[in-house]
């Protein structure tokens, strides 16, 4: 029995040496089991400890750092409606607005660049790893968020390809930030209160969203002289036009700002545990493992035959398949996690495809609680009353919708939230698309509001948390890019396909006559979301191994040799 309770293929002597920390939000767990020599049993030891780790402040400081990037995507996304209103003012004098077509083609152009970005960095971080790719796609946002607030048209260059351009690379950087954040999120998170975590990163839009709200306000009461001059907007030039054209810039500029703060600390990140024992299988990396959560202090580097040592013992002994095409498509291949990934990419498509259709009605709700632009006297008043409209919008269902899913996360579970946000928004949905006629625009307002709440508290924040959640580590986040570009998709159908039906037949007095058409759609594609949340499990207080069905047992308990002092491996 003694012989079969001796260590296989790794040297008794070969022990692991500690590794360096990184920044004050990550704890290094790693050094906190260097002393076990079986990488498995490392493994589920030092996972075990992340799980169960009591919430803190290390926690909190990590939510913001990945948090803030949501903030900014947020807040570039959000700003796209403004920002059109302005080059419209400016670029189009005695019309005072864009062309349909280019309005619609800088709007999609951002959701075009998200799509690429979302398969691009998930597929990357599962293959070169979370750290080496995160913090890049703050560095093109910043980098794109520039090159807009500098562009300027000429006589051979148009400045809304240059704008399409720019936001289509803007895009790219925004869809790479929701696989990285969300699984880096999730693999550090501690178990009991990992989806508050995920969901206060995710809630950051929200925030994003009043601070553009605000910045648009700040800037036009700031250029307020030079643009209540003008008696409207088709008339805005000279001081007026210059006074606009810098509201713009300033609006775009300024989403570079948060994105430069957290780049540092995006770049010093540790590569996450998870992804170190199950991809890296490099048990002794140094800073590039298990960054310290609240040491920033470096201690060294570990041997370099110790590391080649255990790292070709982790090749043989480590029980986690490894990753590749055909195990990809041996995994996906049976019913089970086919299922759950049509789950979470099918749920995120009909979430999106009428989420952003919700905001067709937005000039009708803008008139309803008196911020309407049709009756202003000069084009002061019209940005003022888009500032303002907007900035009420925001707090009336949003904002609060992302905060009482983060209160409920953890307790209600993301299943329930989602299965019952998607009932509601199917209810919602029949009432506005079937009584739009007969409905008073006081009922509406209020329908707005609640299906705004409820597309918070519900599908919008649980189609982010659950792909960070239930795929396996080596294929963690090609999976959650897959999901949230098939959202993104959803959206490009919902705004540039199924939208435009509310104008066939229009006229002068009637411009959208199938506006209650678009809105029964929507309803059909918030039914179908009912069916697509049955493939997915409920992920609440369950580890990320009980969810992939990668759960290793503890071993069971072996006496050791004198020499050990009797303590069995569990003890240690």
């Amino acid at each position: 029995m003694a012989d079969e309770a001796a260590p296989v293929k790794a040297s008794p002597h070969v022990y692991a040496e500690k590794t360096s920390g990184g920044n004050n939000a990550y704890h290094n767990f790693h050094n906190d089991f260097v002393h076990i020599q079986d990488p498995n049993e490392r493994r589920r030891l030092a996972l075990a400890e992340i799980d169960k780790a009591p919430f803190g402040w290390y926690h909190v400081r990590a939510c913001i750092v990945a948090g803030i990037g949501f903030f900014t995507d947020s807040y570039d996304i959000f700003a796209v409606s403004l920002l059109n209103t302005m080059l419209g003012i400016v670029y189009y004098p005695g019309k005072g607005s864009l062309p349909t077509s280019s309005d619609n083609a800088i709007k999609l152009s951002t959701s075009a660049g998200t799509v690429i970005g979302q398969l691009v960095f998930g597929f990357l971080a599962d293959h070169v790893g979370r750290k080496r790719m995160y913090g890049l796609e703050l560095i093109i946002i910043i980098f794109a968020t520039l090159g807009q607030a500098l562009s300027s048209g000429s006589p051979s260059v148009n400045i809304i390809g240059l704008i399409i351009f720019w936001r289509v690379l803007l895009g790219v950087g925004i869809g790479g930030d929701y696989p990285l954040s969300s699984i880096i999120t999730s693999e550090f998170a501690t178990t009991k209160w990992r989806g508050a975590m995920m969901g206060a990163v995710f809630a950051m839009q929200g925030i994003g969203q009043l601070v553009c709200a605000f910045v648009m306000l700040f800037v036009t009461l700031g250029f307020k002289e030079a643009l209540s001059a003008s008696p409207s907007v088709k008339q805005c030039d000279g001081y007026c036009a210059v006074a606009v054209d810098k509201m713009w810039r300033t609006l775009i500029g300024f989403g570079a700002v948060p994105a430069c703060i957290a780049l540092y600390y995006r770049l010093t990140i540790p590569e996450t545990p998870r992804y170190t024992f199950d991809i890296g299988r490099d048990v002794e990396k140094a800073a590039d493992d298990v960054k310290a959560y609240i040491s920033g202090k470096h201690e060294g580097n570990p041997d370099d035959i110790t590391r080649i040592q255990a790292r070709e013992a982790a090749q043989t002994q480590m029980a986690i398949p490894k990753a590749s095409w055909s195990d990809f498509c041996r995994h996906y291949a049976k019913p089970k996690n086919g299922l759950l990934l049509f789950g979470t990419a099918g749920s995120w498509f009909v979430l999106d495809v009428a989420f952003y259709g919700l905001s067709l009605n937005n000039a009708l709700i803008l008139n309803v609680i008196g911020y309407s632009t049709s009756h202003v006297t000069n084009t002061y008043e019209y940005m003022y009353n888009t500032a303002i409209g907007n900035l009420i919008i925001v707090l009336a269902g949003a904002v609060p919708g992302y905060w009482v899913s983060v209160a409920t996360l953890d307790t209600l579970g993301r299943k329930t939230i989602q299965m019952g946000g998607f009932i509601i928004l199917t209810i919602l949905f029949v009432v506005m698309g079937f009584a739009y006629y007969h409905i008073s625009s006081n009922a509406l307002l209020a329908i707005y509001v609640l299906a705004q709440f409820f597309f918070n508290f519900g599908p919008n924040m649980t189609t982010f948390i659950v792909p960070g959640e239930v795929f396996p580590t080596r294929y963690r986040s090609t999976s959650h890019g897959i999901s949230a570009a098939s959202g993104k998709i959803g959206s490009i159908i919902g705004q540039g396909a199924i939208s435009t039906l509310r104008t066939r037949g229009g006229t002068l007095e009637n411009p959208n006559p199938w506006m209650d058409h678009v809105l029964e759609i929507y309803a059909l594609f918030m039914l179908l979301g009912i069916f697509t949340t049955l493939c997915i499990p409920e992920t609440k207080r369950k580890t990320l191994e009980e969810l992939s069905g990668e759960e290793q047992p503890a071993p069971l308990p072996v006496a050791s040799s004198s020499s050990h002092g009797g303590k069995t491996a569990e003890s240690l």
